[in-house]
């Protein structure tokens, strides 16, 4: 107030200065808001890892959970030797386990079965046995006869299926191959007896030295043909023939079956407190040509047997175009011990057409009761429990 008069503020300027405070708390109050909710946010996060720590790592964890591997079931691939190298011919020497050594595996590692107790043990290659006859020869020269008795025969190898063999004796005076002579068939039989008589009359003596007598033992088969277990040839010029005098012969591979299907190389391995029974097919040697080019496309088929009935089937790859495939493939069955002794295995080389049935070249068949290397073969598993076995066996018709 001067001199009694009163000054008066604009209005305008006093709503300037109120709307400018107004402005001024409204972004104090902003401000504060955003202040507040970043700390807690920081807060919040160190609270989060503070009961991590205190409730342990695997609560830490717990939103990402590692993936588990499945264990993938793959077939094992042993490799003993490489497939394109020469197949290795040195006769196969036993209970090798030294790196690097060679036999007629060809190279392998110290231990080519990871997770097994012992090192491979590999049998000798060797020759079948066919089994031995017993037969016994006199001459009446009175009556210029020859008197042939055949009285038996001792560990004949399986040809059936069964296990066991039907087998019978052809006689033979060679050179002349028209008259020939038979004794009787003994079903199912591996050690048959027959105690059977021949008779060869009107043969002078001198003209008897230039013949061979030829024993020929077989497997009749009634719906194919029969199939030649082994022989022996005497040429009669060497035998004392003036007394009766009995002779044991080993039977011999027949000139016309010897070899012609081919061999075939397999490990066996049993684990009684798992119950399995594991195969490793390694390679095959000589086998058959079944196609026109005088090859063949092998693979190996293996039939579980169970009293006699087919429980199980597995087989290899194919190999093209070989006579000497290599395969080195595992096998796993599921074999009790309770089982066992009623358990066989077919173990068949095939050769793959693609238009026509495939061709089996030949078997072999493995178990309690079975051919004498075969079973050799078998008995040696048990006795060497959770250790392979590995054995070359000669290819049979079976069919």
């Amino acid at each position: 107030m001067k001199n009694g008069t009163v000054d008066h503020v604009p209005v305008f300027l006093e709503l300037l200065i109120s709307l400018a405070s107004i402005v001024s708390v409204v972004i104090f109050v902003l401000l504060c808001g955003l202040c507040d909710c970043f700390s807690g946010k920081k807060q919040a996060e160190k609270q989060f890892l503070f009961d991590d720590e205190e409730r342990g790592p695997e609560r830490k964890s717990a939103s990402v959970r590692p993936m588990k591997r499945t264990p993938m079931l793959t077939r094992k691939t042993i490799k003993f030797e490489r497939p394109d190298k020469k197949p290795a011919v040195a006769s196969i020497q036993p209970n090798v386990g030294a790196a690097g050594s060679k036999n007629g595996l060809g190279e392998f590692p110290l231990d080519p079965f990871s997770g097994m107790d012992q090192d491979l043990v590999l049998m000798e290659d060797q020759e079948e046995s066919l089994g031995r006859i017993q037969f016994s020869l006199h001459y009446n020269f009175t009556e210029q006869t020859l008197i042939l008795k055949i009285i038996r025969a001792q560990d004949l190898p399986a040809k059936d299926l069964s296990g066991t063999s039907d087998p019978f004796v052809k006689i033979l005076l060679l050179p002349n191959k028209k008259s020939k002579m038979e004794t009787k068939v003994k079903k199912k039989k591996l050690n048959p007896t027959w105690h059977e008589t021949f008779l060869f009359e009107g043969f002078p003596y001198n003209k008897l030295q230039e013949r061979i007598l030829h024993l020929q033992v077989l497997d009749y088969d009634k719906f194919s043909r029969n199939d030649a277990i082994g022989e022996v040839n005497i040429p009669l010029c060497d035998v004392e023939l003036a007394k009766e005098t009995t002779y044991w012969k080993s039977l011999l591979p027949s000139k016309k079956s010897a070899g012609k299907l081919g061999d075939i190389l397999f490990s066996i391995m049993y684990v009684p407190s798992q119950g399995q029974l594991t195969i490793v097919v390694m390679k095959c040697r000589n086998l058959q040509a079944k196609d026109f080019t005088g090859k063949s496309d092998p693979y190996v088929k293996i039939w579980h047997m169970y009293k006699g009935k087919r429980v199980e089937k597995k087989k290899t790859t194919v190999k093209k175009c070989t006579l000497n495939p290599v395969f080195n493939e595992e096998f796993v069955f599921d074999v009790n011990l309770d089982k066992i002794r009623d358990t066989s295995f077919i173990i068949s080389v095939l050769d793959r057409d693609r238009i026509s049935k495939n061709d089996i070249i030949g078997s072999v068949l493995i178990g309690h009761k079975t051919s004498p290397l075969e079973m050799k073969h078998w008995n040696e598993m048990f006795a060497k429990a959770r250790q392979p076995i590995a054995q070359w066996h000669l290819l049979k018709d079976m069919s």
